[in-house]
């Protein structure tokens, strides 16, 4: 008997699906989940830019929108790669299922927590594009919070040479060092795995992107 959902998962860093699945098991484990990977994407994206990607990114999503098993098309998809903000919004605006865009929801949440929002990544790239999402997002609903960012230098390249501790010491040192803030967003999925750490050297509200968008979509799907 198949499930009642079918989520397709688009990857662009391995990292980022371990922490997806746990958020699937702990928030929504009756979903069905599988997953879609095209790790070229994060260094191409810094060879090319972003305008040669949003084709993939199309292509990407009708694919994953297409996939049937026993009649039963995808019924959402989620990104986990939160670097190519526009791309995501062309699949977006492509596709009638609901596609998330990976810090959407994490964002919606940190907008309604405070004024002043901390913004972590590991990625460097990413932060820009984040940045201007969490500003567009807060115009929308006629705010205007103070956004502090940070980047961990070495934690992802440390995360992906097998060292995870070293990554989760790396975003800890990096959220200590930040002003103060209302809340903290880890504006990466890879980075999850790090919140215990960080929590145990600074006390601040963290939203991980991945549990916020399970929640939505969660919410999305069953409303």
């Amino acid at each position: 008997m198949p499930a009642k959902y079918r989520i397709a998962l688009i990857h662009a860093l391995q990292d980022s699906q371990r922490p997806t699945w746990a958020a699937f098991q702990a928030g929504w484990p009756e979903a069905e989940i599988f997953n879609l990977m095209d790790d070229s994407l994060p260094r191409d994206l810094l060879v090319d830019g972003m305008d040669p990607l949003v084709d993939r990114f199309l292509n990407l999503g009708n694919y994953a929108a297409n996939m049937e098993v026993g009649g039963h098309k995808t019924d959402a998809i989620l990104f986990s790669c939160s670097a190519f903000g526009p791309a995501l919004k062309a699949v977006q605006k492509s596709l009638s299922i609901p596609v998330l865009r990976p810090n959407e929801a994490a964002f919606e949440e940190a907008l309604d927590r405070g004024k002043r929002i901390g913004l972590m990544v590991t990625f460097g790239p990413a932060l820009p594009p984040l940045k201007f999402e969490l500003d567009e997002m807060a115009r929308e609903r006629g705010l205007q919070p103070e956004i502090i960012t940070g980047v961990a230098q070495g934690a992802l390249e440390a995360l992906q040479a097998g060292r995870p501790e070293e990554h989760d010491a790396i975003a800890a040192e990096t959220a200590s060092d930040l002003p103060p803030v209302d809340v903290l967003v880890l504006g990466q999925f890879s980075l999850a795995r790090a919140v215990p750490a960080i929590t145990a050297r600074r006390q601040v509200h963290v939203i991980t992107t991945p549990d916020s968008a399970v929640r939505k979509l969660r919410k999305v799907l069953k409303a």
